[in-house]
């Protein structure tokens, strides 16, 4: 089944690549980049119909005017920059804990935690998939919810949530030998740190 899994996403990949030139070319970077603005009007006709499109065109035309009185920088002026520094240092704050959170731990020790809460052989790799699909239905909870609650405190929760997470988990593993159900627990665990890294980080 595993083969059949894996060999799955190359479909969508296969039904992209086949569709991929029919599909048009987006108004802003024909107008912006390319400077047709004969194939953007074309384009948003495909797009969004018939009809006056002007105060669409108009928006690109200003966001060209913007861009164009927007110095680019390099790498190393954007470290340098002063009034950047504390979006850069948020930005690297950011990635650094998505990727010290503990979600790959998770993932890896997984299938040993869900071995040793006695799950038949046959059952792991599907709660394994059940893992996954926890990650992705939780993402797109995340999406809905980014707009009512903001970035920030999702971020917040999530992380405070994972903590208070991993903090159980650690104690549930360290007791499992004791208590039997203690197993049962440490796999809710894992599943609540999964969907908490989705709708935050």
């Amino acid at each position: 089944l595993w083969p059949w899994l894996l060999a799955s996403s190359g479909l969508s990949a296969l039904v992209q690549l086949v569709t991929l030139p029919f599909f048009p070319d987006s108004p802003s970077y024909l107008l912006i980049q390319k400077g047709n603005e004969e194939a953007c009007r074309k384009a948003i006709r495909r797009l969004w119909g018939e009809g006056d499109h002007q105060a669409e065109i108009d928006d690109i035309m200003k966001e060209k005017g913007a861009m164009a009185s927007t110095k680019t920088l390099r790498v190393l002026e954007v470290i340098k920059e002063r009034s950047l520094r504390w979006q850069l240092y948020i930005l690297m704050i950011v990635m650094i804990t998505l990727q010290l959170c503990g979600i790959n731990a998770i993932y890896f020790y997984s299938f040993e935690v869900f071995h040793t809460a006695k799950f038949e052989e046959y059952l792991i790799p599907y709660v394994s998939l059940g893992v996954g699909l926890c990650e992705c239905l939780s993402t797109i909870l995340c999406s809905t919810l980014i707009d009512r609650f903001g970035r920030k405190v999702l971020l917040w929760g999530g992380y405070l949530l994972m903590c208070s997470v991993l903090a159980l988990l650690t104690m549930t593993l360290s007791l499992q030998h004791r208590f039997f159900w203690m197993h049962y627990f440490s796999v809710i665990l894992i599943f609540l740190f999964v969907v908490f890294f989705g709708i935050g980080p």
